[in-house]
């Protein structure tokens, strides 16, 4: 009842119009936003995940929000669960819009997919197939399932983190997220959930082994060539606990959990690298202000600095994986203090519009002095998406 809805509801043509219509002229990218002038905190009651969203769609059109990449992808994910809560027609409109600039009405896309992080916007093509039924987003995200089939490995199965000189034969933890999510709701939406929820729970039992190490905590990265500038000779390992990489797999984690039935053959070391990092992530929260530190296990060093993407992720782990059982219900009091501190980092402007601060840019793999200088950005897709996602969990579909 609910898809045929939709689908009467959701032509071309009224999706376009109610896109355009809501959405005023647009700004430069989310990277280069300047500071909050004159910022107030959050208000007390305020539905924080549609302000964040509306202030997000003032900013940017579908057609200037940027290119197919995981950034957008993982924002409208996040304004796709708003969406589901709301119901608001325009939201839903605007992510169809997005996903349209790149399929073809064939279910062609000019996409490689050589690459994991290339792989993760594929979810809105799962997502607009089940709200729309239009067959050309099944077309399009099975070329990302198809591209799986052939895509290079290491020797124990772990899918490269791209099919590319410089980063052959490893694993990043960023990777987790990139395709995990993405599998199990394709097999999910077009009956295929044996085969790509084993394909899922397999590649984060792999990345866990090789990543995990005796904190709890994950490494960054693990080169199974231990050629890379960044990997140690003897172990291939990255030198850091990077936390939005650790976030990313948290929560990869968590949507593989909830998408795979009890009796899945891998659940069990699934949920025993999940408690594990869960303890990790309790040891490590900033006491001071309910977040975590840019590098994790270095809170202590006057130049590291707390990070928002990450804080929202581990948030929403560890509520989500309190609230179904798989952590203990302890972690729900973890995750609040967490989410006390993201509220923190969020601001109005004079403008009206919400604020997210002290979201790291995009970061590859380096050493501590690396990741500590990268920019502090305000209102950069990563930390909006995670604060959606994360929002959605504590104050949206999961508390309502």
């Amino acid at each position: 009842m609910r898809r045929r809805r939709l689908r009467a509801a959701l032509t071309a043509t009224a999706l376009t119009t109610a896109t355009l219509a809501a959405l005023p002229a647009a700004v430069p990218p989310a990277s280069a936003a300047p500071a909050a002038p004159a910022p107030a905190r959050p208000a007390a009651g305020r539905d924080w995940s549609t302000a964040v969203v509306d202030s997000t769609m003032a900013r940017y059109t579908p057609a200037t929000i940027g290119g197919w990449s995981y950034p957008v992808g993982l924002y409208l994910y996040g304004q796709y669960l708003v969406y589901r809560r709301t119901h608001d027609p325009r939201l839903l409109s605007y992510i169809k819009a997005y996903a349209d600039r790149f399929v073809s009405a064939d279910g062609s896309i000019n996409q490689s997919f050589n690459s994991l992080d290339s792989m993760q916007a594929g979810r809105l093509l799962v997502i607009l197939h089940h709200e729309t039924g239009q067959d050309r987003y099944r077309r399009a995200a099975q070329r990302i399932r198809d591209r799986l089939r052939t895509y290079p490995r290491t020797s124990d199965g772990g899918f490269w983190h791209a099919d590319t000189g410089s980063r052959a034969h490893q694993l990043w933890a960023d990777g987790a997220y990139m395709v995990n999510p993405f599998l199990v709701e394709y097999g999910k939406e077009f009956a295929d959930s044996a085969a790509t929820g084993d394909e899922a729970a397999r590649q984060l039992t792999v990345y866990g082994r090789h990543l995990q190490v005796a904190n709890g905590l994950l490494r960054h990265a693990f080169d199974e060539s231990k050629s890379a500038s960044w990997a140690d000779p003897a172990t291939g390992l990255a030198p850091e606990h990077w936390c939005r990489a650790v976030g990313w797999y948290a929560m990869a984690l968590v949507n593989v959990l909830d998408a795979t039935p009890a009796n899945q053959a891998g659940r069990p070391r699934l949920l025993g690298i999940f408690r594990t990092l869960a303890s990790a992530l309790e040891k490590y929260q900033d006491p001071a202000s309910g977040r975590w530190f840019q590098v994790m296990d270095k809170g202590t060093r006057p130049d590291n600095w707390t990070e928002t993407s990450c804080s929202s992720m581990f948030t929403y782990a560890l509520d989500r994986g309190a609230r179904q059982g798989y952590l203990d219900p302890h972690f729900e009091a973890v995750a609040q203090r967490g989410y006390q501190g993201v509220l923190a980092r969020l601001s109005v402007g004079s403008d009206g519009r919400t604020n997210l601060a002290d979201i790291s840019v995009g970061t590859n793999v380096g050493d501590y002095a690396y990741y500590v200088g990268r920019t502090r950005a305000v209102n950069d897709f990563h930390g909006l998406g995670a604060f959606l996602i994360m929002n959605e969990q504590l104050k949206g579909d999961a508390a309502s």
